[in-house]
């Protein structure tokens, strides 16, 4: 058995991964489940798969009475106790955002395998994080469809045969826009996306391409590629997940129809692949014709902004998640207009700058600086919006 906790069961990631769970109970064990703060969802959870443990991390929220065996705590230090635990396999880490980075590490620090959807992590902390699964011995697999793919393609290669990726992208539900028509689109627009089911916060990240340079700046520290060596390209059928070059010129790519419960269901068995007759199979007819385009920089300028926050490396790509999650909900709370999300998260790296990232607190600090930023630079963006309406 395959022993296994859950960080963020209640959001889509951890949801898919528990349907994959229940149709090969004779591979996996849920030990624990955590969740932020619903608790009416977790609580139908823990009826469901009986874990030794549920936890929401919102201290805030009050816990339901214990029943089942199942021990329910709130807290982050309770999350971080139970992926240090050493009858763990693997910790499923879905996560929204930066809070994703410390249970990260304590995972890979305890040598558990991450099956890792929270990107913010290698994003924020990538030196960090990686630096905690060589002490801890502790791996990585990937479970963004893209990464995935990659990790696939790579398989009985060295990674010295690797010469380049290339990233696809949707484009969202706003591709072939321009950049005043961006001006007007709600978020609830921008919630339409045309191919994936996803969270509210990624979904706006894919509408504004920063979903593909957070997953750019986290190939980097995945395949140890320098940025010339990772391109990107928009392919809206979302057929084709990524592709990869070897030294020779040859090129590989992985094919699926868009679900996240192939490269999770990869993820909990890797290097094992596991039958599961309730995946889609692929029917090239059917999904033809594969297109694809260049980014259009104008028009989402928040790609380039990431894959340069990338390059600036140190705090940089910490500052560009924490201003674009402060800058996204404000967006969602309509506080701001779509093309201000940019605004907003240039003016946080601009006004915090670029410091080394040699400890988590490192990270923190930037994370908390960049926060205060945004958060004043989507007021006064705000503010405008107001008085232009």
């Amino acid at each position: 058995m395959i022993r296994v906790v859950i960080l963020g069961s209640t959001g889509s990631i951890g949801r898919s991964a528990l349907e994959l769970v229940s149709r090969h109970p004779e591979r996996f064990e849920i030990v624990a489940l955590v969740a932020n703060r619903r608790v009416d969802v977790l609580e139908q959870q823990v009826a469901r798969f009986r874990p030794g443990t549920a936890i929401l991390c919102d201290e805030a929220v009050p816990l339901p009475a214990s029943a089942g065996g199942t021990r329910w705590a709130s807290g982050r230090t309770a999350m971080l106790d139970v992926v240090a635990r050493e009858d763990v396999d693997v910790v499923v880490n879905a996560l929204v955002g930066a809070a994703g980075l410390a249970p990260t590490v304590a995972a890979l620090e305890a040598g558990s395998r991450l099956a890792l959807a929270n990107k913010e992590s290698l994003v924020a902390g990538g030196s960090i994080v990686l630096e905690a699964a060589r002490r801890g011995g502790g791996e990585i697999v990937p479970i963004d469809s893209e990464h995935s793919a990659i990790l696939q393609c790579l398989e009985g290669h060295g990674r010295d045969a690797l010469h380049r990726v290339v990233l696809t992208a949707s484009g969202g539900p706003f591709r072939g826009r321009s950049p005043r028509a961006l001006t007007q689109v709600s978020a609830v627009d921008a919630l339409r996306h045309p191919t994936w089911d996803m969270g509210a916060k990624i979904t706006i990240d894919s509408a504004t391409l920063a979903n593909k340079a957070l997953e750019v700046i986290e190939a980097h520290f995945l395949f140890g590629l320098s940025y010339d060596r990772i391109d990107a390209v928009v392919h809206p059928q979302s057929i084709i997940h990524s592709f990869v070059e070897f030294v020779d010129g040859s090129v590989l790519a992985q094919l699926g129809f868009p679900t996240m419960e192939l490269p999770i269901l990869y993820a909990l068995n890797y290097p094992v692949r596991v039958a599961d007759d309730a995946l889609r199979t692929y029917d090239p007819v059917r999904a033809s014709p594969l297109t694809f385009e260049e980014i259009d920089h104008a028009a989402f300028p928040m790609f380039g902004l990431g894959v340069e926050a990338g390059r600036r490396s140190g705090c940089a790509p910490a500052v560009y998640n924490a201003g674009n999650e402060i800058a996204v909900q404000a967006f969602l709370e309509d506080r701001i207009r779509f093309p201000d999300i940019a605004d907003v998260v240039a003016e946080a790296i601009e006004r915090v700058g670029v410091s080394g990232i040699h400890h988590m607190d490192d990270v923190i600090a930037a994370d908390e600086a960049a926060r205060v930023v945004a958060t004043e630079v989507a007021k006064r963006l705000g503010e405008r919006k107001g008085m232009a309406s």
